[in-house]
């Protein structure tokens, strides 16, 4: 039997109307918020990210699926890379189709995006080797930190919708990229007398990029990293000043916060401002449910102009863990059909699809049952497929287009008209 590649999964019929409900309060926030949706490709080439996400960061390292495309076999062929973010592919779009070309002083370029991506990474709950992301990025030639408030704002709004509350906004400044060099030098200072006792993988950090040290997780690692300065201790007067102006933007919406100053994110284009929200409880240590932060100087890194950039992502797979039972079960409910129809002889059936017909273009839910059944039988298969009628049609309802209709949950039935059905359910 071939089953599913190890760290991907089927998203079975009964979870799906889960995903259905975040992505449409996610598309909600979105169009609240002036953002539009772009789609673009999931294989790129290798360079966008090799350059864009960063050569020292644990995705470009160890964790993309990067392949040779050979259009003939004589040619050597490009490096493509099945994409393990969006934020790269965005802005490489918002260059190569010169969306800045028209923008008057101040204007900003507000998209979203809804779809996969893929990490090598070791599966563990609600990480995926194939996972899903939303995200958004705006763009624009202003870094005002009300920009990120904003986003902040309808992040939390969207969670309130979902009814996803007990979570913690982690907010940090990792600095100016230009004035970040000073900080590096004492960092790898203080990591050197040590560097022994710490993982393989942070002896590669600490030769590429001593910044992402602060990303490891090991047990071991983490008590050293605790001892290091934080880059929040050497901000330039220009980041501090940025960084005060978005607490206190966050301060007037009302937006609880904590400062978390070895909090780096884990993707090397971060300037100024990153933030995480973390759920507190349901999705034990991998509790991270949205990331981000601002990126100004990725698209003169991917070869565009001058660009300042701020965006977010959040795992589809994770939040539809964080869903409260009862949102989920409300979700899963309101996917059930609405009407299951039965029919009682072979007269009654030809017409059972012609009434399944006008209440479907009325917009109502409908099943037909296309087996022969007792009324018994019938109506317990209703019950199994959550639906929450019946609508009964035999000789008698076939004869006076009267049909019984009945509440499975409440045991009521009542004998209505078509038009008197659809009225019911407008």
């Amino acid at each position: 039997m071939i089953q599913t590649i190890r760290g991907t999964r089927d998203i079975l019929p009964e979870e799906i109307a889960l995903w259905h409900r975040i992505e449409a309060v996610a598309s909600e926030g979105f169009r609240r918020y002036g953002f539009r949706e772009i789609r673009t490709p999931i294989i790129e080439k290798t360079e966008l990210f090799s350059r864009g996400v960063g050569e020292s960061s644990d995705i470009v390292n160890k964790e993309m699926y990067t392949f040779t495309d050979r259009a003939r076999e004589d040619r050597a062929g490009e490096s493509i890379t099945l994409r393990p973010e969006c934020t790269a592919s965005v802005v490489r779009s918002y260059i190569q189709h010169r969306m800045y070309a028209d923008h008057s002083p101040g204007e900003l370029t507000k998209l979203y995006y809804i779809g996969p991506m893929f990490r090598r990474e070791r599966p563990q709950a609600g990480r995926y080797r194939q996972f899903f992301q939303v995200g958004a990025e705006v763009l624009g030639d202003s870094d005002d930190p009300a920009i990120e408030a904003e986003v902040i704002e309808m992040l939390d709004w969207f969670l309130g919708e979902l009814k996803i509350t007990d979570t913690t906004l982690l907010i940090n400044s990792v600095g100016d990229a230009t004035t970040r060099g000073d900080y590096l030098v004492g960092l790898r200072e203080a990591i050197e007398p040590d560097l022994e006792s710490y993982c393989e993988d942070c002896h590669h950090r600490y030769a590429t990029n001593a910044l992402r040290v602060f990303d490891c997780k090991n047990e071991a690692c983490r008590a050293l990293i605790s001892r290091l300065p934080t880059i929040t201790e050497s901000l330039d007067e220009a980041s501090r000043e940025h960084f005060a102006q978005f607490r206190a933007h966050l301060d007037a919406r009302g937006i609880g916060y904590t400062v978390r100053p070895e909090m780096v994110r884990g993707l090397d284009y971060y300037t100024r401002t990153a933030f995480e929200i973390v759920a507190n409880s349901g999705l034990g240590a991998q509790n991270t449910i949205v990331g981000g932060g601002r990126y100004d100087g990725l698209s003169e890194t991917l070869g565009g102009p001058p660009t300042k950039g701020f965006g977010f992502a959040f795992g589809l797979d994770r939040l539809v863990m964080a869903l409260p039972e009862s949102e989920a079960a409300s979700r899963r409910a309101a996917a059930a059909p609405e009407i299951f129809i039965v029919s009682l002889g072979d007269e009654a059936r030809a017409h059972a699809a012609l009434v399944a017909r006008e209440l479907r273009r009325a917009g109502i839910a409908v099943l037909l049952d296309f087996s022969e059944r007792k009324m018994k039988k019938a109506l317990a298969l209703a019950d199994k497929l959550h639906a929450r009628h019946a609508l009964i049609i035999g000789e008698n309802e076939t004869a006076s287009r009267r049909y019984g209709l009945k509440n499975l949950a409440e045991g009521t039935q009542e004998s209505l008209a078509i038009d008197e059905i659809i009225a019911k359910f407008a």
